[in-house]
């Protein structure tokens, strides 16, 4: 029997005689509540916002902290070489990210269990600020220590940000809304490198050379992520967060670093199909390096390449709005949409990455190089074609992460398990995301770097279709869920039959 079955038998066991009530007879008074302001829908006229502690809320409110935090750090990168003229020292800082992050991130799923997901969200958020100052700095003086220094710490940052947010995207919502979820979520927290974006599209919009974005670029930077670094620290404890039916989320309610990094190493021996998604959380990352160093960096001008970030971004907001929604139909069952979800992804992988194939034929590196070499400018005639390419590799991204957390999902609602899988694929997910700098540092032929890409996208959802026609069912099983945990159905069953705004629409609970 594992350490978690002992307490949780300890648990049920331990109590102050009669004055317990036994879990068939506990109510909604029973279970933590916070402040009663916490509980009331406002109302601004027409517009009517959930209450704090809902999971409404609270999606939107985390959406907010990536949309100023990682999301201004897209906005950036999306440049090319961090607007930046040369790529070396910045592939080596997103290698120093990525490398600690895909460290951090595996182990992150505990820590969040136990420092509670408010203060891992905190922590994560201070690396993004700090990773933007060097880059002012670098500017300056050239200093490649301090920039590896501070991508080294954002990694130990967003492993955590990320791992907390996962848990909170996927577990909070009704099991039947999870997909619109998701798609809300990516779609504010793309809209904050959208509007990243504008900034040094703004300020370099009269400029056509291929230089380097400004100072006032990263202050400004500086100062969006210092905001949302602060406002991380008013989340909303996971505990008090409160469904319109009355049901909780599912955690651990009395967690130690124990049984944290024994849940780990079960998630990973009881739900070792996870395993089998491993290849798609590693590919997730890796055509970053690709799109912004190899394709965006060398073959526009500066102001182009400010134009070409804000279009990605907004193409990945258009494409977790189709997925993420799409994937919450009604109309058929979820192994069904499961199912359909990797078959389009198949098919979008070889459109697409088709598409960049031809495109990549036109130029490699020696031509870049070239003295005669110039960038391409948005007024230029054969502009339009890259653009649209560009833009389909942005909503590709979305459709990609929308869908695969969806898939996690999809596997469980209990909140700690989710933690864990979210640790997971941003771990691995990040482990990608180290290496592939390197192979453009090392000055790997743009086509090769290209190929791999396409060949890790398709072959890491030829291994994930087995899981996903096995394991994703038409509901999940509260008594299993349960079993991951200390607590018992009366601390997270629903008090009422109907789910309210949660799905963004009325949905009966089932």
């Amino acid at each position: 029997m594992s350490e978690i079955e002992h307490e949780k038998m300890a648990a049920t066991s331990a109590g102050h005689g009669a004055e317990s009530p036994s879990p068939e007879i506990m109510t909604a008074e029973s279970k933590p509540r916070g402040k009663a302001w916490m509980y009331k829908r406002l109302r601004l006229g027409p517009v009517s916002i959930p209450p704090f502690a809902s999971p409404q809320f609270q999606i939107v409110f985390v959406a907010l902290v990536c949309f100023l935090c990682p999301g201004m750090f897209n906005a950036v990168n999306g440049l090319g070489a961090a607007g930046q003229v040369n790529a070396h020292d910045i592939n080596n800082a997103n290698t120093a990210v990525y490398a600690t992050f895909s460290v951090v991130a595996f182990f992150a799923g505990s820590i969040a269990n136990k420092l509670g997901l408010r203060l891992t969200l905190g922590i994560g958020g201070f690396g993004y600020c700090l990773y933007i100052a060097s880059l002012l700095s670098y500017n300056h003086d050239g200093n490649a220590g301090f920039l590896i220094f501070a991508g080294t710490l954002l990694g130990f940052c967003a492993g955590l940000l990320w791992t907390a947010q996962g848990s909170i995207m996927l577990s909070y919502p009704p099991e039947k809304s999870k997909g619109r979820y998701i798609a809300v979520f990516w779609m504010i927290f793309n809209l904050g490198a959208v509007i990243g974006g504008l900034v040094p599209l703004g300020q370099n919009i009269n400029n056509k050379a291929a230089g380097t974005v400004g100072d006032g670029t990263y202050i400004a930077f500086i100062i969006l992520m210092a905001c949302g670094f602060v406002l991380a620290g008013f989340l909303c404890d996971p505990k008090l967060v409160e469904r319109s039916d009355g049901s909780r989320v599912i955690l651990m309610k009395n967690p130690t670093w124990k049984t944290e990094f024994l849940g780990l190493y079960e998630s990973l021996t009881h739900d070792w199909y996870i395993i089998f998604l491993f290849p798609m959380f590693f590919a997730s990352n890796w055509f970053y390096t690709y799109h912004f160093q190899d394709v965006n960096l060398p073959k526009f001008n500066v102001r182009t390449r400010a134009l070409n970030s804000v279009l990605y971004y907004i193409s990945q907001i258009i494409g977790a709005w189709i997925f993420g929604f799409a994937l919450d139909t009604t109309y058929l069952r979820r192994t069904t949409k499961a199912r359909m979800a990797m078959g389009l992804l198949f098919i979008l992988t070889m459109v697409i990455w088709g598409g960049g194939y031809d495109f990549q034929k036109q130029y490699t590196r020696a031509t870049v190089k070239a003295a005669d070499f110039e960038t391409l400018d948005w007024t230029d005639s054969g502009y339009v074609g890259p653009m649209f390419l560009y833009m389909f590799y942005g909503a590709y991204d979305s459709v990609w992460q929308t869908t695969t957390y969806w898939l996690m999902g999809s596997m469980t609602n209990n909140g700690r398990k989710l933690a864990n899988f979210a640790g997971f694929y941003k771990g691995i997910q990040s482990a990608g995301g180290a290496i592939s700098p390197q192979l453009d540092s090392n000055l790997v032929s743009y086509m090769t770097e290209f190929a791999i890409n396409w060949g890790l996208l398709s072959g890491s959802l030829l291994i994930a279709a087995p899981v996903i026609w096995l394991k994703v069912k038409d509901t999940t099983d509260l008594d299993e869920d349960l079993k991951f945990s200390d607590e018992t159905r009366a601390d997270v069953v629903p008090v009422s039959p109907v789910v309210g705004a949660e799905g963004f629409e009325s949905e009966k609970h089932q």
